[in-house]
């Protein structure tokens, strides 16, 4: 109705249209700012989308962004965190998992929680915030606890759980009780509900990787959801046992990446990760259902509504990386809610969000069988029609695309030749040349999105890996006991010689004793560190003699003295450890570009546009653009910005959001692989992000940094 026509309607229907067009105008106000003008979401918002509304910073203007704080952390290392703003406070986490409270317009500390408590030596992505009246809940976790702190004082509450913290194992069987559960990735508040990704480890004994809620209130657990089914139940047919024995050493299909969830209609979208153990599926047989999947769940009671397997049988660990997306996209003049996910592979899956309808074909292409005494890959994989993937595939590479600046052609031309470099070519005892790598192209960062508009925006990687397997053959048992323990829980990722796999980020070993105290060693052998798991359930003879042997102190005649379950050595296969394809200089050994930035219009599937992310710091010096590895996300405005950290090189950058022009660079104090946080106090306009450094060989950090206009 125009406002002319108003002119002439009947007084007391004037006053009714004119409260109704007044409410609907609050309404649709403090859904903006609510969503696109705050960052009390991991993310932004519920719906993951990254997205600021804020627009004083512009495309004219942001050349004249300077530092506006600094925070230091009394701990250094990496820092993974999206920090969160409520009123005028950000709460963000250090390197050792210390919650701090920090004034949001003077980086002046409030308060910090964690001076009193162990330090931990795991990364987190951040926290949540739930607030009812005057009650201000931040939700952290640190090992395998979920704490409730007071967002004014940071005090724990103590009704909450038992005096403020609960076990995140709480609804999950007795048999996880000693078993490696934390969480890196904040919860997700859906009214009254927290549901919380879990991370579990990824070889035999690993715990099932069920999806909770618990109450916000009290910790209680409100509902369970099992993406490794029951016998009987949904799914369940899709996992062929043989035997309690295989069932009981398959776990994991855990969602670790965190979730998104659409507020209006209650549903919670959940992606699932690869079963345990991760690259031998032997004992697994079937499309393991529900894996590798986006779920769409009640938010309220978690009952199943749909369901997309990305992967069937996993043996590449293809867990979706991060949250999905909700979008808006529109196909033939209608808008169609969406949910979109982005993959390892560097597929984006998009979906109806009410009835999981792929909203671009997808097809299922027949795969490589596998070799593996066993084993069974599964005969087909889904691939979406479009978007056509934002990262090169291992067919694409040829031998002229080795790295023009190796200075080992021949012997990388040596590897690649004897490397299978079929999509999806299962795991072997030859080598698999893996790209998208482990990693992945799309990472934990996660993608940006226009919400409104069905554009988003996602930095990738092109770093290719070696997946090989090995006969598992047991360690004589003549040998120490500390050096077979060894063997057992560490060869894969730090190497026979101890000496690691420095540049895949799994260091070594060797001289432990001249760099760390024998508790720190045992603390994170129980607790974990950056990509390794934790090892609470090994027992304590085992434990002391795998530290015996690390420190050069074992005794050759000694032997366990306790009799332990069957571990990996179980298996007939096991993994050869995570190698990148590396030049003799440590930079990849494929042609660049080594890390990508695209904008994808998602109403069409087209890409907008495409260009190199970052560049490397070896090879600066010539001019050349090559992109580097990353990890962090974006965040994009309504006003065509798109400032993002996440590189190796340790830039802070805005780019263009319509044609991906860099507008404005910073160099950071150190490497910042986390996603930023944007927000406004007293009519100014802020983007805070964590530079913590120490991934891909940076140098470390300890530092949140603020940016704004006419900084003082």
């Amino acid at each position: 109705m125009s406002l002319k026509a108003i002119r002439f309607l009947p007084f007391g229907l004037l006053l009714y249209c004119a409260f109704f067009l007044s409410c609907e105008s609050i309404q649709k106000n403090e859904e903006n700012e609510k969503v696109y003008t705050t960052w009390s979401n991991y993310l932004g918002d519920s719906g993951r989308s990254h997205y600021s509304t804020l627009s004083q910073i512009t495309k004219e203007n942001v050349k004249d962004l300077k530092v506006a704080w600094s925070y230091k952390a009394k701990d250094w290392g990496q820092m993974q965190m999206n920090p969160l703003v409520v009123d005028s406070m950000l709460f963000g986490v250090t390197a050792a998992l210390r919650v701090v409270a920090i004034n949001a317009e003077t980086g002046s500390e409030i308060w910090q929680f964690g001076d009193s408590v162990q330090v931990w030596h795991s990364t987190s992505r951040g926290l949540s915030y739930w607030e009812k009246n005057n009650d201000k809940r931040i939700f952290c976790t640190r090992g395998p606890h979920l704490f409730a702190l007071n967002a004014l004082t940071g005090k724990p509450i103590s009704s909450f759980g038992n005096n403020g913290k609960i076990d995140l194992r709480s609804g999950m069987s007795a048999s996880a009780k000693d078993k490696f559960v934390i969480s890196n990735t904040p919860g997700t508040i859906y009214k009254d509900l927290i549901v919380m990704p879990l991370r579990v480890s990824e070889d035999v004994g690993a715990p099932p990787g069920i999806i909770m809620a618990f109450n916000v209130i009290t910790g209680d657990v409100e509902w369970v959801f099992k993406t490794i089914p029951d016998i009987g139940e949904k799914g369940s047919e899709t996992w062929q046992f043989k035997s309690d024995i295989e069932r009981e050493m398959t776990g994991a299909a855990n969602n670790w990446a965190g979730m998104a969830v659409d507020e209006k209609t209650g549903i919670i979208y959940v992606p699932t990760g690869s079963a345990a153990p991760d690259f031998y599926g032997g004992i697994r047989k079937g499309s393991n259902l529900y894996s590798n999947s986006l779920l769409a769940l009640n938010a309220q009671t978690g009952e199943y509504i749909w369901h997309f397997q990305m992967t069937h049988h996993d043996l590449w660990d293809r867990d979706p990386p991060a949250p999905p997306n909700l979008l808006i996209v529109e196909r033939d003049g209608k808008k169609i809610p969406a949910v979109a996910q982005v993959t390892k592979q560097g597929f984006v899956y998009l979906f109806d969000r009410a009835t999981g309808e792929p909203l671009f074909d997808v097809e299922e292409l027949p795969m490589p069988t596998s070799t593996l005494d066993g084993e069974q890959a599964w005969p087909t994989q889904p691939f979406p029609v479009k978007p056509k993937p934002f990262a090169r595939q291992s067919t694409e590479i040829t031998e002229n695309d080795i790295s023009p600046f190796a200075e080992n052609k021949d012997s990388l031309l040596e590897i690649f030749k004897k490397s299978d470099t079929r999509i999806n070519a299962p795991p072997a005892l030859n080598p698999v040349f893996l790209l998208p790598g482990y990693d992945g192209a799309a990472e934990w960062g996660g993608t940006a999105a226009d919400p409104n508009d069905g554009i988003i925006y996602v930095n990738s990687n092109e770093m290719a890996w070696i997946l090989q397997m090995k006969e598992n053959d047991s360690i004589a048992p003549d040998r120490p006991f500390g050096e077979r323990t060894y063997f057992k829980y560490c060869v894969t990722c730090h190497q026979e010689n101890r000496e690691g796999l420095t540049a895949s980020g799994f260091p070594s070993l060797l001289g432990l004793k001249d760099r760390l105290k024998k508790e720190d060693v045992s603390t994170i052998i129980a607790q974990g560190k950056g990509m390794m798991t934790g090892f609470p359930q090994i027992k304590k003879d085992e434990k002391n003699a795998l530290l015996k042997f690390l420190f050069n102190e074992a005794d050759k005649q000694e032997v366990a003295t306790t009799e332990y379950p069957p571990t990996s050595h179980a298996l007939p296969y096991k993994h050869a450890g995570y190698n990148k394809f590396l030049d003799s200089n440590g930079l990849p050994a494929i042609s660049p570009p080594w890390g990508t930035l695209h904008a994808i219009d998602l109403n069409s599937g087209e890409y907008i546009w495409s260009v190199p992310f970052g560049n490397t710091p070896e090879l600066n010096e010539q001019g050349i653009n090559t992109g580097t590895e990353n990890y962090g996300g974006a965040v994009v405005t309504e006003n065509g910005l798109l400032f993002i950290g996440a590189t190796r090189d340790g830039f802070f950058r805005v780019f263009d959001k319509h044609n991906g022009t860099i507008l404005w660079e910073y160099k950071l104090p150190a490497a910042a692989f986390a996603t930023p946080a944007m927000y406004e106090i007293n009519g100014k306009q802020y983007i805070a992000i964590a530079c913590g450094g120490e991934k891909l060989g940076t140098e470390k950090g300890n530092q949140i940094i603020a940016f704004s206009l006419n900084a003082n």
